[in-house]
């Protein structure tokens, strides 16, 4: 799960490894207003310690995740899950990082008044339901996530891969 700058290109075409149902989880936090610091700050340091707990735990379901600027006010966070029991049980536990994070940015947002904004969207995708091409790319994505293969084992067409004929 690290740096993707620093991953070699991998010549031809690959897709991703992974087989069966996966959970893809969008979260972002907006910053709406950069002099509330106090508003926004805590919000944005809390995600490192959940990600560095995932992914020191081979059995919390996390399967990778990118990070991704969506301008000057916005950060976005795409994680790749095994199931939607593994996120939703993580999330719920209170003796991991998020549920105190979570407890915070409540407390943050009824004090900060529309300072920080925070999004998050689930999708369950069935098996079958995805696909992935990589063409002279790192390992990237799903494809980080799950590791990559030839296209050809999965077939050439988008199509083929989706498993509509």
């Amino acid at each position: 799960m690290g740096d993707i700058m620093r991953s070699r290109p991998i010549e031809g075409r690959m897709t991703a490894a992974g087989e069966g149902e996966l959970v893809v989880f969008f979260i972002g936090m907006r910053i709406n207003s950069f002099a509330a610091v106090r508003s926004w700050w805590p919000v944005a340091r809390a995600m490192g310690p959940m990600l560095k707990e995932l992914t020191q735990d081979p059995d919390s379901g996390l399967l990778g995740y990118r990070s991704l600027l969506a301008g000057p006010r916005e950060v976005q966070l795409v994680q790749y899950w095994e199931s939607k029991e593994k996120l939703l049980a993580y999330a719920a536990e209170p003796d991991k990082n998020h549920h105190p994070a979570w407890s915070a940015f409540n407390r943050r947002l009824r004090e900060g008044k529309g300072k920080v904004g925070m999004w998050h969207e689930t999708y369950v995708v069935p098996a079958g339901a995805y696909e992935s091409i990589y063409t002279n790319m790192p390992e990237s994505g799903l494809g980080k996530a799950t590791g990559v293969l030839p296209v050809t084992h999965r077939g050439n067409r988008a199509a083929t891969r989706l498993r509509v004929s």
